[in-house]
């Protein structure tokens, strides 16, 4: 059986969690009774929080049902297309037949329209060939995708029901670290043998949480909210509700070191979901702004080599060709503090901007360039679905260069390093509290430049580092690095 969840939305600890709010903080405060208003939440958002499974078909090709090894290895007859022994295993055996295998998945989601529209997360629904909607009154509709978009990780289905009851949606950018949220969804499926959500409750535990390229993959995981409200597999989809009824997110992801609850769960903010459902609902593409570049946070010692005053900002590792940052004149190195009228003090900020950003628009960029202030007009794109570009090098090799050894591009170091790309040289070994050590650099990294002068090869960085005295901007595939003088 296969869950579609990444471990995703609540569990049956209610009890335990109001228990220790009752134990911890007081039950009321200023007329307000917290008991009545998750109660309240319960009986009036939970009933439209629905149960969605889904299938997917699996085809395997039949094929033989034996494997003939002949004298001297292989597979290969010695009597040709006329062996006895085969003929006599085919009329016997003969082939298998075609076979198909029905995969399963567990999701939830809410009711956003009377009409049977249902928001839930697009990772529930991704690659179902049937999908089956549950009320929490028993009653099970067939669901159809309106609209889907897997970078927000956020999808639209359809039932054929009328008069359901609907919740709010909230204002995701006006909560606050400490706030009590209720989470709602039917975690572990059926296994419960109900059909009504479950609903656990704790606070917002931090905003703008990111999961990283790692975790997150090809989807926008990087402006969640954290809440440690129990969140279990079979709940993603399902939302995250403040004490007025009102959705704030939508459940996504827990981090787990054993797939269960440990108090750390993730949830989209709603006002992403705002920006795009209409859309969603239509069936239409969902369009999002891009620039075309590689950016990174800046760090103390990168301020201090660019003399910048604070670490706000981020910094232009790279420009892709053609993109629209390179046809406005931005450049590797720059870094760039304001877009389209807002400070921007991170690369999350940055990302969350240009994301949102009507495409064909042209903004405003302000950047400092070799220390001086500039600003540039940037026509904002259409986010490509594939930005990765491969390059061909040579090999070699070199010795250590401030606790530094280097490689060319061979098969065994792209194998290992999984490396995309061969323009550079590879880290192979770094000595241990090196000038390259405390820099952070690591083994696997892909050096591009030094001091600003481009490197392909072996040959151009023995070239570039002989003689180098003093600090050295090292720019990587990961983006840049001081390398500080050698200790005397």
């Amino acid at each position: 059986m296969r869950s579609k969840a990444i471990f995703f939305s609540s569990a049956l600890l209610l009890g335990v969690i109001l228990g220790q709010a009752r134990a911890e903080t007081p039950s009321s405060f200023e007329g307000f009774n917290m008991e009545d208003a998750v109660i309240n939440v319960a009986n009036t958002t939970g009933k439209t929080v629905v149960s969605i499974s889904t299938e997917h078909i699996t085809k395997i090709q039949g094929g033989r049902r034996y494997y003939f090894s002949y004298p001297f290895g292989g597979s290969q007859s010695p009597f040709g297309e006329n062996d006895p022994f085969r003929r006599f295993f085919d009329d016997f055996l003969g082939e298998m037949p075609n076979r198909e295998y029905k995969q399963m998945g567990l999701g939830s989601g809410v009711i956003i329209d009377p009409g049977g529209y249902i928001l839930t997360n697009e990772h529930v629904i991704n690659d179902a060939d049937k999908i089956t909607v549950t009320l929490p009154d028993g009653r099970e509709f067939k669901g159809e995708i309106k609209g889907r978009d897997a970078r927000s990780d956020l999808a639209i289905i359809k039932i054929s029901a009328h008069n359901l009851p609907t919740v709010g949606l909230g204002d995701s950018d006006s909560l606050k670290i400490g706030q009590w949220v209720v989470a709602i969804g039917n975690p572990f499926g059926f296994a419960m043998q109900n059909p009504e959500p479950t609903v656990t409750c704790g606070v917002i535990s931090a905003l703008h949480r990111s999961l990283g390229r790692s975790l997150s993959q090809d989807r926008d995981y990087n402006d969640l909210i954290q809440t440690d409200a129990a969140i279990n597999p079979g709940n993603s989809g399902g939302p995250l509700v403040n004490l007025k009824g009102e959705i704030v997110g939508i459940n996504v992801a827990i981090f787990s070191t054993s797939g269960g609850y440990q108090g750390v769960g993730f949830a989209i903010p709603v006002n992403n979901a705002k920006r795009i459902i209409s859309r969603l609902i239509a069936g239409k593409k969902i369009l999002y702004g891009w620039l075309g570049v590689t950016v990174q946070d800046l760090n103390d010692d990168l301020a201090k080599y660019f003399a910048l005053p604070d670490k706000n900002g981020v910094l232009v590792a790279k420009v892709l060709e053609n993109s629209p940052a390179a046809k406005a004149g931005i450049k590797e190195s720059d870094v760039i503090k304001q877009f389209d009228n807002q400070t921007i003090n991170n690369v999350r900020e940055l990302l969350n901007i240009v994301g949102k950003a009507e495409v064909g628009r042209k903004v405003k960029v302000v950047l400092i360039r070799e220390k001086k202030p500039l600003t540039l007009e940037v026509e904002i794109g259409e986010r490509p679905e594939n930005l990765e570009e491969m390059s061909p090098s040579e090999s070699g090799i070199s010795g250590a260069w401030r606790g530094l050894a280097v490689e060319g591009f061979t098969p065994e170091n792209i194998q290992r390093f999984r490396i995309e790309g061969k323009i550079g040289v590879v880290i192979v070994e770094i000595e241990p509290n090196s000038p390259a050590d405390e820099a952070g650099l690591i083994p696997g990294d892909v050096i591009l430049e030094i001091n600003k002068q481009a490197l392909k090869n072996i040959s151009d960085y023995e070239k570039i580092t002989k003689g180098l005295k003093g600090d050295c901007l090292v720019k990587t595939a990961r983006g840049y690095f001081l390398i500080k003088g050698e200790r005397q």
